[in-house]
């Protein structure tokens, strides 16, 4: 998520908002600005890369004496990092500066319609569409609170804007919709923030701004309204945390921080996937449909926790699309001679775009004529520049080295694959994809009663701290989730853990089962063929040779109740969405375990966060 910074005050707002800039780069980013006001004027500094390279700029160019300004550390969506793609954004004239964090869904028919009214777009972003329309009106005669409430109600999607007019220069402007902004409360002084961290050392007064509100700030007031103009107030609060702990929402770890951020994570992921005709778009796909068509046979490569969302997306694949698909570690792809050609679809996922043995993969799949396409978290990084489309998962920076939104958003961006071919293929109707499409929409909400519980399942994690070894069990799409929960015990807390088909306990892992043995179980759906029935089967066999069974099933479960000693609840979903919520728990119970047994949760031992050796 980008960092945005706003100050009004008596001090030189070049140093509040390049200091507030510094206190969020943990947010990550790939490019820098800043813009002031001053002697009716604004002057804008911005370049790619880290704020040392906007340092270098401002020293070279430096910025006159000023009491206002904005700014922005951007993390690339619409359009690649770049100094022309770097905010702040200017409207037509150079009158309003703008800054934005978020996806504007109906960027594509507003830039048409300023184009077509002469207007020059020199970016690539959905961000100088909203600065040219603000100026646009703050030109015709409102004031920049005005014209932001008026720009805000013909906007859809998610958004946070701050914005100054050089000839109004005591006011800061603020909006959002789906997407925070919070006021730091000074004495004579007033801030904008994307979170708390750009203003802890100068007030701990904070105030936290709704849903649908804009915020106007000088330096000795604040004033809310919605975006219909009403007055509104919003949640005052004192803020007791100290820089590191703000950076992380008041979380001790960055990895529990992002595991609460994934239902705007899944939300961020959807935005912007549906056109006005209701059909699903994917803007960076870059393959015809005549090409998609004549696909036969995909292959999904990838490495570590993304592995586990292919195994996820090959069964979403195969119901809606009836492609045949397998899925490949990347580091064995290219040494087992695979058959691929023309008529192959290569799926590479990698949250950071740059693991190296999934970008070899994808080189030899290309020189065998293969199409690719990445589903990746990092625009601009190497393994989509690679690729013939990508779909960008939106999931924002993930600093916790054990991906937990990376991975819901992966999952995402691979149910939306599924259903964009099954869109083009036509193996589903438009009203069964808008079914499913809805049903992804819903999760968010879904993912949000699980984490109502997380401290039941710190507890839970807490009491198994003497535990040495787990067995995970899942069927259909809760094997990759049982994978998937293993592997963050063995990366969090450094046990022995295994996930396993619960239909192959009978072919040799059971006989790993002994008296206390904690075993996991996510359960399938009811009426999910006769998956249920076989799971219940297997919780059976193993709590009748002593294993403590904790089981994750759906609310109203009341079958598997009698077998589970410890029951975890999951809402009704269907079971090919399962994996979004099921995994919640698990991700919340090693994070705890890790956490309990003094270990750094966001650092384990021996791993990184990009792998990019072979």
């Amino acid at each position: 998520m980008c960092g945005i910074v706003g100050y009004v005050g008596s001090q030189q707002s070049e140093g509040a908002v390049i200091e507030g800039l510094r206190r969020m780069e943990y947010r990550g980013y790939d490019s820098a600005g800043i813009a002031v006001v001053a002697d009716g004027t604004l002057t804008v500094r911005k370049k790619a890369g880290k704020l040392a390279n906007l340092d270098k700029v401002i020293s070279e160019e430096p910025l006159p004496a000023s009491t206002t300004g904005i700014g922005h550390t951007r993390w690339a969506t619409h359009g690649g990092p770049s100094d022309h793609n770097a905010h702040p954004h200017l409207g037509a004239t150079g009158r309003v500066a703008l800054v934005h964090n978020g996806i504007i869904e109906n960027f594509a028919e507003l830039r048409a319609q300023l184009e077509a009214d002469g207007h020059i777009l020199v970016s690539e972003t959905d961000t100088e569409v909203a600065v040219h329309l603000l100026e646009a009106a703050v030109v015709a005669g409102a004031d920049l609170t005005t014209a932001m409430q008026d720009v805000c109600r013909r906007l859809e999607g998610a958004f946070t804007f701050v914005a100054v007019d050089a000839q109004d220069p005591s006011r800061i402007v603020g909006a959002r919709r789906n997407s925070p902004l919070v006021v730091g409360l000074g004495d004579g002084e007033n801030f904008l923030g994307s979170d708390v961290a750009a203003f802890i050392e100068h007030t701990r007064d904070a105030l936290e701004l709704g849903q649908d509100q804009v915020v106007t700030i000088t330096a000795s007031d604040v004033a809310v309204t919605g975006f219909d103009g009403t007055p509104s107030e919003g949640r005052r609060y004192h803020v007791d945390w100290d820089l590191s702990a703000a950076q992380k929402d008041g979380h001790d770890w960055f990895m529990r921080k992002e595991i609460h951020e994934q239902p705007r994570a899944v939300a961020d992921a959807l935005l912007g996937r549906r056109g006005v005709d209701g059909r699903l778009q994917l803007d960076e796909m870059r393959l015809s449909d005549q090409e998609l068509r004549d696909i036969d046979k995909i292959i999904i490569i990838a490495a570590g926790t993304s592995f586990y969302a292919g195994m996820v997306a090959k069964y979403a694949i195969e119901h809606w699309c009836r492609i045949p698909v397998e899925v490949e570690l990347s580091s064995e792809f290219r040494y087992r001679d695979p058959i691929v050609d023309y008529s192959t679809l290569v799926v590479a996922i990698s949250q950071s775009g740059e693991t190296a043995d999934t970008l070899q993969a994808i080189r030899h799949a290309r020189a065998q004529r293969s199409k690719v396409l990445a589903i990746c978290n990092t625009n601009g990084s190497t393994i989509p520049r690679e690729s013939d489309a990508v779909i960008y998962m939106h999931a924002g920076p993930e600093i916790g080295v054990a991906s937990t939104k990376g991975y819901v958003t992966q999952l995402v961006a691979c149910y939306l694959l599924a259903l964009y071919l099954a869109q083009v293929k036509g193996t589903r109707y438009g009203d069964e994809i808008t079914q499913v499409v809805e049903q992804l929409e819903a999760i968010p909400a879904q993912i949000e009663k699980v984490l109502a519980k997380a401290e039941d399942i710190y507890r839970l994690a807490r009491h198994h701290v003497d535990s040495r070894s787990f067995l995970f069990l899942g069927r259909h799409a809760g094997y990759p989730v049982a994978l998937e929960g293993a592997l963050k015990l063995k990366e969090l807390a450094y046990l022995h853990a295994e996930g396993f088909a619960a239909g192959e306990l009978k072919h040799g892992p059971i006989a790993l089962v002994e008296p206390g043995l904690p075993v996991l179980c996510i359960v399938p759906p009811r009426g999910r063929d006769q998956l249920h029935d076989k799971m219940l089967s297997g919780i059976q066999e193993v709590r009748a040779r002593g294993a403590h069974t904790i089981v994750l099933a759906e609310e109203g479960d009341d079958r598997i109740a009698p077998y589970a000693d410890e029951l975890v609840t999951l809402p009704r979903v269907p079971v090919l969405l399962q994996p979004l919520v099921a995994v919640i728990p698990l991700q919340l119970f090693a994070c705890e375990l890790a956490s309990a047994m003094g270990h750094d949760v966001d650092q384990p031992r021996n791993l990184a966060k990009s792998v990019t050796v072979e």
